[in-house]
């Protein structure tokens, strides 16, 4: 065996033994020569369980000597169950602290404690499915190729589909109840406001278009997330409706291909494929089909009071459940200069580093009695990637002093000085000395 892979016996005695990795070039030999479906035995979720597991070893509150990469990575290898349940109670842990937060709050704040369930268990849902969901995306594209457009799906197309396929009539016009989107399934129509952007309306005909062509799909997928909380289930159905028009707009291996070609500029991909910036962004965070995997990269949006109303992660970042982000994080700098990209190096305190992008949006409500949607959205990668993100050119990605030192939020950050800090996180003790006084009032113990 050993002969026929090109490789040494001691070599395959260490892989049998799982003391070296299985690397690419070994794969392909063994694919070669002993041809079996392959693709069975790459577990897709690999890469992002071993980084939730470095994660979850290297927070604060694990007691006890850091664990060298090489180390982390061979037990993952070697006890993979081991190291999901370890991230499993580690997440667990971490979410007991947060709601209990949470809670402290709503109690001090006379709110309700579940108040935001349905969304955090939806939002846990496409996360753990890697943000991928394999039937919505071969639908799309199969659909896509049966409209016959190319780059720009146009409204024409889409109109046309709907009323072929599906016997629905579009009406675009102006409307007194503000509604973007209305649909009439009695009498078969789609309404859809002009005051909307041009973008904006294609997604919504696209999201109309996949509802009625992928309903099953979407109804079987609801079914198997069994959400146990009410109303979760519907705010799931709307969410891979969403899903499957972004998906239909930017068909997975025609995106890709574009993306890779123009290094993920945004602006680009906007522009070929008659998208917004922000459908551009959240479509780049779904490329994680087996064997066309994307760039793993980590997805956000925030609003003017810095919450996060979108936000998902293929890297070893992992956003804070509840709560702002860090302040120093470049994203609320985009929040108040909208229509212009920003960009940072930022280093988490595990030491990983990451290239992000953010740009502040401003999305017109088509009135003047209602005030227009500010927020800001954030796409980055981990620094191994860079080369193929045009964001990171310029910047010094292996100086020390080059990188800003940002957290998940203050909440969860050990950092011991931080001048933008508006917690003390909530593992560690902190020391209060009445006779110095530095920015923040408190020094971490």
């Amino acid at each position: 065996m050993a002969r026929v892979l090109g490789i040494s016996v001691s070599y395959l005695s260490q892989l049998e033994n799982d003391d070296r990795p299985l690397t690419a070039k070994v794969k392909a030999a063994l694919a070669e020569a002993y041809p079996v479906d392959w693709a069975a035995f790459d577990n897709r979720e690999g890469e992002q369980l071993l980084g939730a597991f470095a994660h979850a070893l290297a927070q604060p509150d694990v007691i006890g000597p850091a664990l060298e990469a090489e180390r982390i990575e061979k037990l993952h290898l070697q006890f993979p169950e081991f190291a999901a349940r370890y991230v499993d109670l580690h997440r667990a842990f971490r979410q007991t602290h947060e709601r209990l937060n949470m809670v402290e709050e709503a109690i001090a704040n006379d709110m309700a404690a579940q108040a935001r369930m349905p969304w955090e268990m939806v939002r846990d849902w496409f996360h753990d499915t890697g943000n991928y969901v394999h039937a919505l995306d071969v639908v799309a594209e199969e659909l896509r190729g049966e409209i016959g457009a190319f780059d720009r799906l146009g409204e024409a197309e889409m109109a046309t589909a709907l009323r072929e396929r599906h016997g629905v009539a579009l009406e675009i016009g102006e409307t007194h109840s503000g509604l973007l989107r209305h649909y009439d399934e009695s009498a078969k129509e789609l309404f859809i406001n002009a005051a909307t952007p041009p973008e904006s309306r294609r997604f919504l005909i696209a999201l109309q278009l996949m509802r009625l062509s992928a309903s099953t799909i979407i109804e079987d997928v609801v079914k198997s997330a069994a959400l146990q909380v009410p109303g979760a289930d519907r705010l799931l159905e709307v969410g891979l409706a969403n899903y499957a028009a972004g998906a239909l707009m930017m068909p997975y291996a025609a995106f890709r291909m574009a993306a890779r070609e123009v290094r993920h500029d945004i602006d680009r991909l906007a522009r070929q494929f008659g998208v917004s910036f922000e459908q551009a962004c959240h479509r780049l965070s779904t490329l994680q089909r087996p064997g066309m995997r994307g760039i793993p990269f980590f997805f956000c949006r925030v609003d003017m009071a810095g919450n996060i109303t979108k936000r998902h992660s293929a890297t070893r970042l992992q956003f804070a459940r509840f709560g702002g982000a860090c302040p120093l994080w470049i994203v609320h700098e985009a929040v108040a200069i909208p229509d212009r990209i920003v960009t940072q190096l930022g280093e988490t305190p595990d030491g990983v580093r990451y290239v992000s992008m953010a740009k502040g949006l401003v999305k017109p409500s088509g009135s003047y009695s209602r005030l227009p949607r500010r927020y800001a959205v954030a796409l980055g990668c981990e620094i191994e990637h860079a080369a193929n993100f045009i964001y990171a050119d310029g910047m010094q990605l292996h100086d020390e002093a080059a990188a800003t030192p940002i957290g998940v939020t203050c909440r969860l950050c050990p950092r011991q000085s931080c001048d933008q800090r508006a917690f003390p996180p909530t593992d560690r003790p902190i020391r209060v000395d009445p006779d110095n006084r530095d920015v923040v009032p408190y020094s971490i113990e």
